[in-house]
């Protein structure tokens, strides 16, 4: 049998302190059950030196819904060519809703930062057009220098 499962500060205090530990700075906890779950639900915990590649979900069904629970992050939107359409500073209590299509990128702007995400499963892996040509992938020596511009466009807006 199956219980209400209550998700607390210290379950978010350790999966920061997790994603602190971890190369990439940044961990997630899946509540669904399996990535076939028609409903993907999770938390994100990321630390400020974390990079992630702007990207897009292109299938119509992803539609992504992010809840902001502590700390701050940055969130630019993009066009296909990588010209800045919005870039704004996402703090607890705001929700975001990201239409399928539409290129964005993160940046931590807080250590411990925290968000609850959901959109449709089963997990794909991003297909390299979904992936911004026009930023460095994750693990590129450009990197740390684009997510400084990203996070100074967040924070400066």
């Amino acid at each position: 049998m199956k219980h209400i499962r209550i998700v607390d500060s210290s379950f978010l205090d350790q999966l920061a302190r997790e994603a602190a530990e971890t190369p990439r700075r940044r961990k997630n906890a899946n509540l669904h059950a399996a990535n076939e779950y028609p409903c993907h639900r999770l938390f994100n915990a990321l630390q400020p030196d974390t990079y992630i590649q702007p990207h897009c979900h292109s299938a119509s069904s992803k539609d992504e819904t992010v809840v902001m629970l502590r700390g701050k992050l940055g969130l630019v939107e993009f066009d296909a060519n990588g010209q800045v359409i919005s870039a704004t500073t996402v703090l607890p209590g705001m929700t975001i809703d990201i239409p399928h299509g539409t290129f964005h990128g993160w940046c931590c702007l807080e250590a411990d930062s925290i968000f609850f995400e959901t959109k449709a499963g089963p997990y794909a892996a991003l297909e390299p057009a979904e992936k911004a040509t026009f930023a460095p992938a994750e693990g590129d020596p450009r990197a740390p220098e684009y997510l400084a511009w990203l996070k100074n466009l967040c924070i400066t807006r």
